[in-house]
């Protein structure tokens, strides 16, 4: 096993590391809140999310629940419980992932298996700092139909097309719900921000 040590206080890659290792750490980072695991065939990334990237997986995650709750839909919001399979030997957790439209199929499981069950509907990814590993490309692997990602600067909606994920504009859980839509709620925030310091300078 050797380690590589990132240029981000945030993160570390670790190479060569067996499925067996990485399960055995997803079940004792459990217990350690706020470390971030991704497994791609070998290669393990350890990170810990900075503070920024907190508060936008909060915010989409609560646009989220109160969309559902205002329009009486049925969720399952997993939050970034651990999306693996072993056949794949790639696993993640989303910053914020949640079963709409297949709600249905596992609201009454205690245990999710994504190599039985249907993956999330919906992932939400914040990337402050840039991944050393591409995890859109294991939400492809995994299935999953949405993914929303969010830079700092820039909110992208994937849908996944013929194993590939293509730029929309329209969510596909919520049709009505437009990229712009977000990009101007997010925006909100960041004007408060500003306010709230010009007014406490």
């Amino acid at each position: 096993m050797t380690a590589t040590l990132i240029q981000s206080p945030d993160r570390v890659l670790l190479n060569n590391i067996s499925w067996q290792t990485y399960q055995f750490l997803v079940k004792n980072f459990e217990q350690q809140p706020g470390m971030w695991l991704t497994y791609d065939r070998g290669l393990l990334e350890i990170r810990i999310p900075l503070d920024p990237h907190e508060t936008y997986k909060k915010l989409l995650g609560r646009l989220v629940e109160v969309l559902t709750e205002e329009l009486e839909v049925e969720i399952r919001s997993l939050g970034s419980r651990t999306c693996d399979r072993e056949d794949l030997a790639r696993g993640l957790e989303p910053d914020q992932c949640y079963y709409i439209q297949n709600e249905q199929a596992v609201w009454d499981k205690e245990q999710i298996d994504l190599s039985k069950d249907p993956p999330p509907d919906l992932a939400i990814e914040v990337d402050i700092s840039s991944s050393s590993i591409n995890r859109l490309d294991i939400y492809v692997d995994l299935g999953v139909p949405e993914v929303w990602h969010y830079d700092e600067q820039a909110l992208k909606m994937y849908r996944l097309e013929n194993k590939q994920y293509q730029n929309c504009s329209h969510s596909i859980a919520f049709p009505f719900l437009t990229l712009s839509d977000i990009e101007r709620f997010l925006n909100l925030k960041k004007r408060f921000e500003r306010y709230y310091m010009q007014v406490h300078k």
